[in-house]
């Protein structure tokens, strides 16, 4: 078969099992297996394919039939200009989440400690160790394959980070830990996306994110907030007087994050929008009197 023929069977079998982008995960998948790029279909669409590649793609295509994210068919997802490693064990990183790690680069300065709550894929510490000088950071996730994953997307992308130093130590460190159990020290900037999809909705998600993406990484508990109370309340022990908090929020959570975070004893507190209207950070200072009282 030829590489547009290949295609055009690819585009029909994810039509028909309801996939949104179909014509674009079928070229995607292609691209995948034959190891070509977005303009192989226009230049070169009477390119045959030979019988393994046609196998290995009417396989992935099965399973993308089936409702298994793209992400975790090609191993890979783009985020903040960077390619990540991505499996079933890390919750796959979306675009709003560049607001997050945009936002906290507005406020990062060269050399100061980042704390990362629930790292997954590492895709918000690393690009923030990418897109800066001379920062430590720590990301922590519950799963010790996330951690796993997380350590090889930081060899990949920024190993200046993990390479050992004079001190024998790295800038650039992860850790299994149920958020601060196995942390140590303070931090200048402390940063999450943790799960905040209230429990009740869970079984109306998508069933590529429902019955693929790790449970643990997307509920947040009855009312979704319940990750914002238990990162809050351990802050103290873990955020410097004047170190800035970064919490991803889902699009109506603005209003009972920002709350929280008050109660908590935060100054300066705002909520972030996204690119298209909807609320999706709530930031906050906390306070330089906070140290004096320890």
């Amino acid at each position: 078969m030829t590489y547009r023929e290949l295609y055009l069977v690819g585009k029909e079998k994810l039509t028909g099992a309801g996939i949104a982008d179909a014509g674009c995960d079928a070229r995607l998948l292609l691209e995948h297996v034959c190891g070509t790029d977005a303009n192989e279909l226009l230049a070169h669409p009477d390119r045959p394919v030979g019988e393994e590649n046609r196998r290995r793609y009417l396989e992935l295509l099965g399973r993308r039939e089936s409702r298994i994210p793209l992400q975790y068919l090609t191993g890979v997802q783009g985020f903040m200009g960077l390619d990540f490693l991505v499996n079933e064990t890390v919750l796959i990183p979306r675009q709003d989440t560049e607001i997050l790690v945009e936002e906290v680069l507005r406020n990062l300065h060269d050399g100061m400690t980042i704390l990362d709550l629930g790292t997954g894929s590492g895709c918000i510490l690393i690009s923030l160790m990418r897109y800066s000088n001379d920062c430590e950071g720590l990301g922590v996730d519950l799963s010790a394959e996330a951690i796993s994953t997380a350590e090889e997307n930081a060899r990949r992308l920024v190993p200046e980070c993990v390479r050992q130093g004079k001190d024998g130590k790295s800038r650039l460190r992860f850790v299994e830990s149920d958020l601060y159990r196995r942390v140590e020290g303070r931090f200048d900037v402390v940063v999450s996306n943790p799960p905040y999809i209230p429990s009740g909705v869970i079984g109306s998600l998508m069933p590529e994110v429902r019955d693929h993406e790790p449970l643990r990484a997307l509920d947040g508990g009855g009312d979704g907030l319940l990750f914002y109370r238990r990162i809050l309340s351990g802050i103290g022990e873990h955020l410097k007087g004047g170190g800035m908090l970064f919490l991803e929020i889902g699009h109506d959570q603005g209003q009972a994050v920002s709350e929280l975070v008050e109660q908590a004893g935060f100054l300066e507190v705002c909520v972030t929008k996204d690119y298209a209207g909807q609320d999706r950070v709530v930031s906050g200072v906390r306070s330089v009197c906070s140290d004096a009282g320890m």
